[in-house]
């Protein structure tokens, strides 16, 4: 896979106007991620406006609901045309299995050549495992779990994990290419660690076994996105 390929730039933070302008100022950009909060201030049509342009678009709401909604959900975001969406592997085997037929059932309402391929979201990056421990009084150690949720979403036909830096041996010594692990958590050398916990440079996360690497403010935030973009290709074209 080209460097460019496992790059996905998270459009966070920014209004619709914003993300449009950056990712025009990047000319090798394949994929972005469009998560909850432009999502939710733009609504369906950024998708639309970013696959107009060319761009692959990772669909980030992490759905997590009863069954039944999850299939709902699924089929209506699957519709829009994104090539990978999530769903949190805690909604358990029914929400997953649910899930993936929605999305099924949306694409081929929609006309699309084939649908989506779901994600399920482990432990999100931002936990550590006292927090969980504390919080959520989760009793197994977070490395234990992660490979349960795991488990749960591959043995339900998910195609994929979201998980941390840190998970990504465990996980790809359990699930083999072609499942998909796309991680978070992604800092170069010298940036910022900000809100996440668990975090690797691009070249360690891929020689670790992520398929794919979502990396937002060092690129977003940068002076010069397109700049800081060809610094992480590079980076991964040394491997």
């Amino acid at each position: 896979m080209e460097p460019a390929d496992r790059i996905i730039v998270a459009l966070d933070g920014m209004g619709v106007e914003r993300a449009l302008a950056m990712v025009d100022t990047i000319p090798d950009l394949r994929w972005v991620k469009v998560g909850l909060e432009l999502f939710s201030a733009v609504g369906p049509a950024v998708v639309a406006q970013l696959r107009q342009r060319g761009l692959r678009v990772f669909l980030d709401l992490k759905f997590h609901d009863i069954p039944a909604t999850m299939a709902g959900a699924c089929r209506s975001a699957a519709a829009l045309g994104a090539e990978l969406m999530t769903v949190h592997a805690c909604a358990g085997s029914a929400g997953l299995q649910q899930a993936l037929a929605g999305a099924a059932a949306g694409a081929e309402q929609a006309g699309l050549s084939e649908p989506p391929q779901l994600l399920a979201v482990t432990v999100l990056t931002s936990w550590d495992e006292a927090r969980l421990q504390q919080q959520l009084l989760l009793g197994l150690p977070l490395p234990v779990y992660v490979r349960h949720l795991a488990a749960l979403a591959a043995d339900a036909g998910i195609g994929g994990c979201v998980c941390s830096p840190q998970e990504l041996p465990a996980l790809r010594a359990c699930y083999p290419e072609p499942f998909a692990l796309v991680t978070p958590g992604i800092r170069p050398a010298a940036a910022a660690v900000d809100d996440q916990a668990r975090v690797m440079t691009p070249s360690e996360a891929v020689q670790a076994g992520a398929s794919r690497l979502v990396i937002g403010r060092p690129i977003t935030t940068a002076v010069e996105p397109a700049a800081a973009f060809a610094r992480c290709c590079a980076e991964l074209g040394s491997l």
